[in-house]
Order: C-alpha cells, then structure tokens, then sequence
C-alpha cells in the first residue's frame, strides 16, 4: 500500500471547494420563488410583477347567522371577517391579516387594502383562491409598493356545517379555523 502527497494534496483542495460551495448554498434561499403556473388564469397576476413576500396565513374567520338576502324567512351563515397571523416561510412572524375591511399589517407598522378582482374554487372545504389589487400602502415598509396579493394553498375557513343556521338562532357567531399562504407581488 502506497500513499503519496499529491494525492492528499489534491483531495485537501477538493474538500476544501466542496466546503466552500456547501458554504456558500447554506447562505442563499432553498426556497423557490412562487409559481403561480398551475393557478386558474383568472387569479394569476400580471405580467410585469414579482414576488416580493410570501406568507402563511393562520387564524380564524368569524361567520354570523343572519337574514338570507331577498329570501324572506331564511337565514344562513355570513362571513364577517379574518383574524390571522402571518408567518414567513422560516416560521417567523412577520403581520397579521384581519377585517373588515381586509387589512394586511407588516410588523413594521405598513398595511394595506386591496379590492377584490377575483376567485376561482380551491376545494369543497376550503375559501376560495383569490386575486386582489393593492390599495397604496399606508406607512413605509414591506407593505409599501405591493401591488397585488394572492390567497392561494387554502385549507378551510369555509361557513361552519356541523351548527345549523336557523331563523332562531340569528345573530350568533362561529369561528372556523383557515390556514392560506398569501403571496404579495411588486411591480418588476
């Protein structure tokens, strides 16, 4: 058996690059940006904007029974609004999500409002998937410049099944649990 120096000589260099690129993959973000390819056309942003944060979204809805609109003597249950935390990819809180009128808060104090321009179903027991068209930003921050935001990777938050909505028990409310990621978009 015969060990020579350049042979350690040349596998130290090759330890040495494997570190250096192992190094330098630990710094960068494993996580791809957001594809939004295999969402319905209708709730696909523009071209022309990037992904500028994305966010789990994870909390309740209130739903309240109330009067079913131009249906004399129904009743059924009527979102009233979101109360969630918003999370990075990382598991970090970084806002939260509440409404009316919906509102996406950074921690750094910048939020904003949208208007809806879109859905398209997700599942039968989930919201549905939805564009919005940012309002301007009030406060400057991670909120400042978004221009759209999607809800997409939804799971439940739908109006509650197992508490009947009955003309007796109009005004009461029911929490369900919802879990969505909301991707914000910039323009590019």
């Amino acid at each position: 058996m015969h060990t020579s120096r350049p042979t350690r000589s040349l596998a130290v260099p090759g330890v040495v690059s494997a570190a250096v690129f192992l190094s330098a993959c630990g710094s960068m973000s494993m996580t791809p940006a957001f594809n939004q390819s295999s969402l319905p056309p209708t709730i696909q942003v523009p071209a022309g904007h990037k992904v500028a944060m994305e966010t789990v979204g994870k909390g309740d809805i209130t739903y309240e029974c109330r009067d079913k609109a131009n249906a004399a003597g129904q009743t059924e249950w009527v979102f009233v609004g979101p109360e969630a935390k918003l999370w990075d990819r990382s598991g970090k809180q970084v806002g939260k999500y509440y409404g009316p009128p919906a509102t996406w808060e950074s921690n750094d104090g910048s939020k904003l409002t949208a208007t809806q321009l879109a859905v398209a179903p997700s599942g039968p027991t989930s919201l549905p998937f939805q564009l919005v068209k940012a309002n301007p930003a009030v406060g400057s921050g991670a909120m400042t410049g978004v221009t759209y935001i999607q809800r997409v990777a939804l799971q439940g938050g739908v109006a509650p099944t197992a508490v009947p909505c009955t003309p007796a028990s109009k005004g009461q409310k029911q929490v369900v649990q919802y879990q969505a990621d909301y991707i914000f978009w910039k323009a590019s």
